[in-house]
């Protein structure tokens, strides 16, 4: 099948999860990051569970702190 990751299409298994997604794409320090599929947040205790479908568009978003 078929998704958008990031603006870029990738041929990936069927079946595939959040969270698989998230080892395979090597997603730096994914205890910190939000997930959005077709543009809805993803929450991280469904990462395991969420599967994925033909025509997905996924987004890995990191929040960053700091500043004054």
């Amino acid at each position: 099948m078929q998704i958008t990751v990031a603006g870029e299409k990738k041929e990936v298994e069927d079946g595939l999860t959040v969270s698989r997604l998230i080892e395979l794409e090597n997603v730096e320090t994914p205890q910190y990051v939000t997930v959005s599929v077709n543009e809805e947040f993803i929450e991280s205790g469904s990462f395991e569970s969420h599967v994925l479908k033909d025509g997905d568009e996924v987004e890995f978003l990191y929040f960053m702190g700091g500043g004054r």
